[in-house]
């Protein structure tokens, strides 16, 4: 299931892509600049190409300094000059403006597209069920002796018939508009050439009497085996998600979890499972985190540029940058989670993401900084966030 690890990496991701963006802002604010004194190849006038490039470069000069420092000076500026560095503020800010709401609605979506992969990876079960009842079909209507398997044990599956008519389930598919469409030749073929082949589904459709077990096993086996190794399904997600791949696990997590509580035997209804035991908090955690670090940002840099005095802080890789920044938010504003929870999470995520020397820096800094921001006061915790803190 997803952990609040998967979203620190989420959020990481989410803000690294907005400062990318940003960056590109930038550029594009200056090619803004440098097309307001083009020369206009349309004009019958003569074109002073000279004063142009002259009130470009002052213009350009003027929207660095302020992209610097919040302003720029004006005196003596040409007014056309002036005129272009006010456009380009404007561009530039509702261009940041709006990628920072973009990529945070984007990340959101992203994780929660995560739980439609996984209903998804559930609903194959519905398409090959239909499947063998349209076999099944088929051959009842033949006059001659039917061939292939029995598949009656297949149809009549417990933990295939819980899952698939619990209402849970088919809220759940209904509401998400999940579905596989008309298109389910990968699936048919994977039915065809591999599970209807498999050695373990065959042993199983030739027992006589399959306990609740047996069902539950060969659904674990169908889902293992067969669904999370075959290539064309999993280049059907990949062409889906683009982070498919260490999305997987998160999927394959819930989906095993699944199949075991509809193999469970019990008189209670059975339901789907969230993408994480908490989602509504982990869900305000990663938002929170995400908006507010990167609303933080220009604190969080002076703080850093302040611990690192030994080092120049626009040499520090932006991703260490980032974590860093993330861990100084997240000790702030969520006063349960314990410092040293974070500072290890942060350290882990450099370990997997960032350069190797990463995460002795990270950890250096961060430890440094909670101490000097816990005795000062500006970090403080409580309930469970004061396991650490005494």
């Amino acid at each position: 299931m997803l952990n609040r690890r998967t979203l620190r990496i989420k959020a990481m991701q989410a803000i690294y892509a907005y400062q990318q963006a940003v960056g590109s802002d930038y550029l594009l604010a200056l090619d803004q600049i440098s097309e307001d004194f083009a020369p206009d190849l349309n004009s019958m006038e003569v074109q002073d190409k000279k004063m142009l490039e002259g009130k470009k470069q002052m213009a350009t000069l003027m929207f660095k300094e302020w992209h610097e420092t919040q302003q720029f000076d004006e005196e003596g500026a040409d007014k056309d000059a002036i005129s272009a560095v006010n456009r380009a503020i404007v561009y530039y800010n509702n261009a940041v403006k709006k990628d920072f709401k973009y990529y945070g609605n984007q990340m959101l979506g992203a994780v929660e597209r995560i739980y439609d992969h996984y209903l998804s990876t559930l609903q194959i079960l519905e398409v090959t069920l239909s499947l063998v009842e349209e076999e099944e079909a088929k051959k009842a209507s033949r006059y001659t002796a039917a061939e292939g398997p029995d598949l009656k044990n297949f149809l009549q599956n417990r933990v295939v018939q819980r899952l698939l008519q619990s209402k849970s389930y088919q809220d759940s598919i209904i509401r998400r508009n999940i579905s596989w469409g008309s298109d389910i030749s990968e699936i048919r073929a994977v039915y065809k050439n591999i599970l209807k082949q498999d050695e373990t589904f065959l042993n199983y459709l030739q027992l006589p009497a399959p306990t609740l077990e047996e069902d539950l096993e060969v659904v674990k086996h169908i889902f293992k085996n067969i669904i999370f190794k075959e290539k064309n399904l999993q280049s059907l997600f990949e062409e889906q998600d683009l982070n498919w791949i260490e999305n997987k696990s998160i999927v394959k997590s819930l989906v095993n979890k699944t199949v075991k509580i509809f193999g469970e035997e019990t008189e209670e209804e059975k339901q789907l499972l969230d993408l994480s035991a908490n989602w509504e908090d982990d869900k305000a955690f990663f938002e929170d985190l995400y908006f507010q670090t990167l609303e933080q940002d220009e604190k969080y840099e002076t703080m850093i540029a302040a611990s690192v005095k030994n080092w120049d802080v626009e040499r520090v890789a932006l991703l260490d940058k980032i974590l860093l920044k993330m861990a100084l938010c997240e000790m702030h504003i969520f006063r349960s989670i314990p410092v040293k929870v974070s500072i290890n999470e942060y350290i882990e995520v450099s370990k997997l993401y960032s350069t190797p020397k990463s995460k002795q820096f990270i950890n250096g800094v961060l430890d440094k900084m909670a101490q000097e921001l816990t005795g000062s006061g500006e970090i403080r915790k409580s309930g469970r966030g004061l396991i650490d803190n005494k």
